[in-house]
């Protein structure tokens, strides 16, 4: 509406005899009121996904009746490879409505979802990140960026850029700039990049990521990046560090939620020494990529207080 107000200049205004605040008015009665009539609501966006079990590999039912995840919410999805993670991650992509191998069903916000989120282009629930990213677009880092903020629509394109450069780069384990190819990244730059995108630019309301523990990012900060961005979360992990910095987790067995365990106080106490000890083996590995001789006393350096 405001696109068509600006359109209409002042010469208009004075041989119509119209004035602007009451046609901004009147525009926004017929608006609403059109908006009645066909029964469309505003989208208020996603606050919550649930989850409504189903069955597992041998038809039995899952061991939990419904799940609901809030906006925000980090859950980490664990279990033995096979068990059936990718499959969970696929029933929420698809918003599964008891029409896959598992007859689980997804609700957004309570209820059964808009049939957009399936079938809409221009609305996607998930983004998803997956194991293997690779470029094959011959642009450097900045034009892809800018190409995606164009796609969205974002007048300030130099600032958004600078901001996911920026934002990739503390995640990422070795910097890059934004004139270099973005097929030159290597696997943790490119995964740091595409969440630091996902983060600012992606439409959709929730982000599954598969196996993140292995790509050279900061994953803590992906992880609270994404959150503090209003994103619901899913991680499927075998990392014991992932895994705990979820608020729930669920576990996999024979393609079904056999358990869901909310991340306890105890928990949490044990995730703040895993980061340390966590960190200390990044000083150790930056340590053997600058070339230095590990020569340390390692009982010393894992005890030692910094």
């Amino acid at each position: 509406m405001a696109i068509i107000l600006n359109n209409i200049n002042e010469e208009d205004i004075e041989e119509w005899a119209i004035n602007r605040e009451e046609l901004s008015e009147d525009l926004n009665i017929y608006i609403n009121q059109m908006l009645s009539f066909l029964g469309i609501e505003e989208d208020k966006g996603v606050e919550s996904l649930t989850i409504i079990s189903g069955r597992d590999k041998t038809g039995n039912r899952e061991n939990f009746d419904k799940i609901t995840i809030n906006r925000g919410n980090i859950i980490s999805i664990v279990g033995p490879t096979g068990s059936g993670k990718s499959r969970l991650l696929a029933d929420i992509e698809w918003t599964a409505q008891k029409d896959t191998p598992t007859e689980r069903q997804i609700l957004i916000n309570g209820e059964v979802p808009d049939m957009k989120w399936r079938f809409s282009s221009g609305n996607k629930l998930v983004a998803q990140l997956s194991q293997n990213m690779n470029f094959v677009m011959d642009v450097s880092v900045e034009d892809f960026i800018r190409m995606h903020a164009k796609s969205r629509n974002v007048r300030e394109l130099k600032v958004i850029t600078e901001k996911i450069i920026k934002y990739a780069n503390e995640l990422a384990g070795e910097k890059f700039t934004a004139d270099v190819p973005i097929t030159q990244l290597s696997g943790g730059q490119s995964r740091a990049l595409m969440i630091a995108d996902t983060a600012f630019l992606s439409i959709s309301p929730i982000v599954l990521i598969d196996e993140i523990e292995n790509a050279g990012v900061d994953r803590s900060r992906a992880l609270e990046l994404l959150v503090k961005e209003g994103k619901i979360v899913f991680v499927s992990t075998h990392d014991p560090i992932l895994a705990l910095l979820g608020d729930k987790r669920i576990i996999i067995k024979n393609g079904a939620v056999n358990k869901v365990i909310i991340t306890d106080a105890k928990e949490r106490d044990n995730l703040k020494i895993m980061k340390k000890i966590d960190n200390k083996m990044s000083e150790l590995r930056n340590a053997l990529r600058s070339g230095k001789i590990i020569d340390w006393n390692m009982e010393e350096y894992f005890t030692r207080e910094d």
